[in-house]
């Protein structure tokens, strides 16, 4: 009796059915350069579809937004550095006002007194204030649901003139008002608020989304911001329940680029913005930023020309049709119940139900539950092979942001500036250098598990990891469970419909290359993104994802290898060397990338090494100190600071460890501290305090020393009329106080309720202020060319303080 006919999977190929693929084209080489092609030309469209739109000129028609005409506001606002206080914010403000009233708008300016939004204080255990200007417009609305609030910040970090940040916001709304009040009014009030302080302690949003009148009913806000100078402009952040609001982004903003991802991600970080004292207050909202050039943040380098003039226009493209559509929207039906997932494709933005989140985790396990059992039961693959392909799969998951990360550890190592800096000066290149170094790792572990496992294992593996990284998404961040479970959905639809067709004919490689696609499309803009929102110092994420869509792109990784299993001798020497030359390639072409960014990507004149130093003067004692944040000087730096301490009795500069050396004594004041009023009753003392700057400074501050947690313990707080929280925040209980930011001429009073030790003994208070710039203090030599300022809230502070016993 002869042997029974082999199976149609098992015929004409001679080679161990584990060893086979889920494509087998006849034409190899064809197959795999169609398929690349197919991929990368989707990829180009991604890329294309992330660029910036071109700036519209000044002459551009009255009801567009014009990049051209409010560049000329970034120019007027951003001459110079604008803190809240200074006499350059008042004249900020000063030429807001008119604009807005030149363009008949009921324009007005809140002035008071406000506490802190967010986790921003710098008061060591007590409270921050400020007193804030805000600059408040509105257009009526002919029939009103509800207000939309356009909101950015006028002011400026101390250390740079903010012409990205938030020139580009606060320009962005001049030109969308000019623009509305050209058109027809809206049925609903827009509102324009240019908020002070956000720099210092996003007071001024407090103020008005606590605080002010036309804020009581609550409404849409699109807060609008800017953290480096180029880029397109990110939605990355919703209030909750954000399905309806997504829907109007979706449909309105010409260029919707946002992801759910990203709104989980911000959501646990301790950032805040404007948005946040909204939140705060229960509104509704957007906010939106472009994020790349983040080497110039807060920088003196933060100035009109560094501005990518598109981004500023996919701002206000993105603005304009949002005030629009909520212009004329039902606001009192904007509360959905749920999250949208969401996510930009070419020409557009997919959003669906949150709540298809876990539905579609699960289908994507049970899909490639079902692939596994397919491959296994057509020979592709024994049980055996298919849990190694899984358990093989995670090598260059985990190895991937490894290696990026080393990478990156070693670029630090010859250029250590970069540890001080948000992300480098020209980043693409080491991007680059970190995606083909998760290529080489990919390409590698591939050659080197391919032919002992197999083709279809490794997908089917890969896909797995997907899959379940998709489930471990659902649970912890539900809207970026879309990034692994889409993929590991659309690779196991590919991988059967693979499995059900011919297997050398055209339709096994057409699924796995629209498979890969819909990889690129979703994964892809992640990896692109995620550079710029998380710096260089975390280029293993962006790794991650690279190799996660590697993985879903398998099949056709494949078609780049001889055909699967059976080879012997010289054959088999020779498709190893093959499937070694992609590695090899990625491998080289890491290096050379990371290479070339250390030659191009260097400090100079107009990119300079940033430095941090500050000065602190005890007046009391005349001991100065210099004070640095770097955790390794810089050789400018090092020239001020040579030791570490921790610095106690400076309690408004923070409680960590600083860099410190010896620094000659300046002649100037401590701040005065009045008493106007002192009653003691028992152990229970009430001072009421006037604490008056002796010079133009940007902050003041107020603390209470206590030996101890049971020394003196302090039990309520009144500054500027406001009351204030008291709770003992640091363990020790040494210091409570209060940080009060553009403080007024004249003081800031202060009553500060105390219960006594039981002893008695005086009160001991800290008072210091600080102002801006070192140049003319004894000892300061200026920096030379190729030496910067870090983007930082406390960079060139000069702080004076002075202990008063009570």
């Amino acid at each position: 009796m002869g042997a029974p006919p082999p199976r149609p999977e098992e015929s004409a190929v001679g080679v161990p059915a584990a060893d086979r693929a889920l494509a087998r084209p006849r034409h190899r080489p064809l197959a795999a350069l169609a398929a690349l092609l197919a991929l990368l030309a989707v990829g180009a469209a991604v890329l294309v579809d992330l660029r910036t739109p071109a700036p519209r000129p000044a002459d551009a028609p009255a009801g567009e937004f014009s990049a051209g005409r409010a560049y000329r506001t970034v120019e007027t606002i951003a001459a110079g550095p604008h803190v809240a206080g200074s006499a350059a914010n008042d004249q900020v403000r000063e030429h807001l006002v008119g604009a807005l009233r030149g363009l008949g708008l009921e324009t007005e300016v809140q002035d008071t007194v406000a506490d802190e939004a967010g986790q921003l204080s710098g008061a060591a255990a007590g409270a921050t204030l400020a007193r804030v200007r805000n600059v408040v417009a509105r257009l009526p609305g002919t029939a009103p649901t509800g207000r939309v609030f356009l909101v950015a910040h006028y002011d400026s970090v101390q250390s740079g003139p903010g012409g990205n940040d938030d020139g580009a916001g606060t320009s962005t709304i001049l030109e969308v008002a000019r623009a509305l009040t050209a058109g027809p009014r809206p049925r609903n009030d827009i509102v324009f608020v240019l908020t002070d302080a956000e720099e210092a302690c996003l007071c001024g949003a407090s103020a008005f989304a606590s605080d002010h009148p036309l804020a009581a009913d609550g409404g849409v806000v699109l807060n609008l911001e800017a953290r480096g100078s180029t880029g397109p402009v990110i939605m990355f952040e919703t209030s909750r329940d954000n399905a309806k609001l997504v829907d109007v982004f979706g449909r309105s903003a010409p260029h919707p680029v946002g992801t759910s991802f990203a709104v989980e991600i911000y959501r646990a970080l301790p950032n805040d913005t404007d948005f946040t004292a909204f939140l705060d207050e229960d509104f509704v909202g957007l906010n939106s930023a472009y994020i790349d050039g983040g080497a110039i943040y807060h920088t003196p380098l933060d100035t009109p020309a560094s501005m990518d003039r598109g981004s500023l226009q996919m701002h206000g493209d993105n603005a304009l049709g949002l005030a629009r559509e909520f212009g004329r929207t039902d606001l009192t039906a904007l509360r959905a119940g749920h999250d949208a997932t969401y996510f930009p494709v070419p020409g557009g933005l997919v959003r669906y139900p949150g709540w298809l989140t876990w539905p579609l985790a699960g289908l994507a396990v049970v899909a490639v539950l079902g692939l596994a059992w397919l491959t296994r039961r057509r020979g592709r693959a024994t049980a055996g092979r298919l849990t190694a392909g899984f358990g093989l799969a995670l090598v260059p998951v985990l190895a991937a942001p490894l290696a990026a990360q080393l990478l990156w550890a070693g670029i630090t190592t010859i250029r250590p500036g970069y540890a001080e800096l948000l992300d480098p000066y020209r980043p693409v290149w080491y991007r680059l250098a970190v995606v083909a170094s998760a290529a080489a790792i990919l390409f590698a572990w591939y050659a080197l598990t391919r032919r002992r496992v197999g083709p279809a294992a490794l997908a089917v593996g890969g896909l797995g990891w997907l899959a379940l990284i998709g489930v471990v998404l659902a649970a912890t961040v539900p809207g970026g469970a879309y990034l692994a479970t889409l993929p590991a959905l659309a690779g196991a639809v590919a991988g059967l419909v693979a499995l059900a067709t011919r297997v050398d004919g055209p339709w096994p490689v057409v699924a796995v290359t629209l498979a890969g696609a819909v990889a690129v499309v979703i994964l892809l803009p992640t990896v692109v993104l995620l550079f710029p929102a998380l710096g260089m110092g975390m280029g293993g994420v962006a790794a991650l994802f690279a190799v996660l869509l590697g993985l879903a792109a398998l099949p056709v990784v494949d078609l780049l290898h001889p055909a699967a299993g059976g080879q012997r001798g010289l054959v088999a020497a020779r498709a190893r060397r093959h499937g070694a030359l992609p590695a090899v390639a990625a491998a080289l072409a890491a290096l050379v990338l990371a290479g070339v960014g250390l030659r191009v990507d260097r400090f100079d004149a107009a990119h300079p090494v940033p430095t941090h130093l500050m000065y602190a003067l005890d007046a009391g004692t005349g001991q100065a100190r210099w004070l640095s944040h770097e955790e390794e000087p810089q050789p400018w730096t090092d020239g001020y600071v040579d030791g570490v301490e921790t610095v106690e009795d400076f309690p408004g500069l923070g409680d960590g460890e600083l860099r410190i050396g010896p620094a000659p004594a300046a002649d100037l004041p401590a701040p005065k501290l009045e008493v106007l009023a002192d009653v003691t009753a028992g152990r229970e003392r009430t001072l009421r305090l006037r604490l008056v700057p002796q010079r133009p400074v940007r902050l003041a501050s107020l603390h209470v020393e206590s030996a101890g947690p049971n020394d003196v313990q302090v039990t309520g707080a009144t500054v500027a009329g406001r009351r204030v929280p008291v709770a003992q925040r640091q363990s020790d209980g040494r210091w409570w106080g209060v940080v009060f930011h553009a403080p007024p001429a004249e003081g800031i009073e202060v009553t500060v309720n105390l219960t006594l030790r039981p002893q008695g003994g005086p009160v001991v208070l800290r008072a210091m202020d600080a102002s801006d710039g070192l140049d003319g203090l004894p000892g300061f030599r200026p920096r030379p060319a190729g030496v910067g300022v870090v983007g930082s809230h406390s960079s060139e502070m000069l702080a004076v303080a002075r202990t008063y016993p009570l």
